[in-house]
Formats: C-alpha cells, structure tokens, sequence
C-alpha cells in the first residue's frame, strides 16, 4: 500500500466472501450496451462495433472491458486529469495506522 494514498481509495470493496462487489447489471445485458454485444455475436467486427458506437456517441472502449460484470464495477472514479479521486488522508496520517509508520521509522 501507498502511504501517501488513503486506505479508502487503495482498497477495493468486497462481498463477505472476499470477491469484488458487483453492482449493477452485467455490461452485455445493460439496455444501452445490448445493441453493441448483439453485433458482435452475429459476427460483425469489433472496428465496425465501435465505428457504431462512436456514431452513436458512446464510448468504444467499453467494448474491450469484461461483459460479464457491471460497468460501475470496472470505471474507477477520476478527475479531470484522468488519475483517481483519492478522499481521505494519507494512510501514514491515518490516525489508526499513525502508530505502525512510527515504529517503521524508529527501524523496528
């Protein structure tokens, strides 16, 4: 883990099974993704699906993300820049974990 990173944003959230949490419907059944998934099992090629999506102002590179998971659960949060939304403080200010990065720098 990153100590300059919050511990929110460097964990993924877990079922109690330990798996990822998935929200949502899968990518390949999502009413506005459907159209697109159906093209590609018909045979056509993955250029001319995303040509279509482009047409139709989506993005094309969902098609290349896993269809049998949500696509909440495959886009992280960014910001303008592009690079993830980090809240909370700094894990090595994270007053729980403040104690451990102490003894690091004391060499225990």
């Amino acid at each position: 883990l990153d100590p300059n990173k919050s511990l929110k944003s460097q964990r993924k959230p877990s079922n109690s099974s330990g798996t990822e949490v998935d929200t949502g419907p899968p990518l390949k059944d999502d009413p506005d993704y459907t159209k697109y998934f159906k093209m590609v099992k018909m045979g056509l090629p993955m250029d001319a699906v995303k040509h279509a999506m482009k047409r139709d102002d989506k993005d094309p590179t969902i098609m290349d993300l896993d269809p049998n998971k949500s696509l909440k659960s495959q886009r992280k949060p960014s910001n303008s820049s592009g690079t993830e939304v980090d809240t909370g403080p700094p894990l090595k200010d994270d007053p729980d974990y403040t104690k451990y990065f102490k003894m690091v720098k004391m060499g225990l």
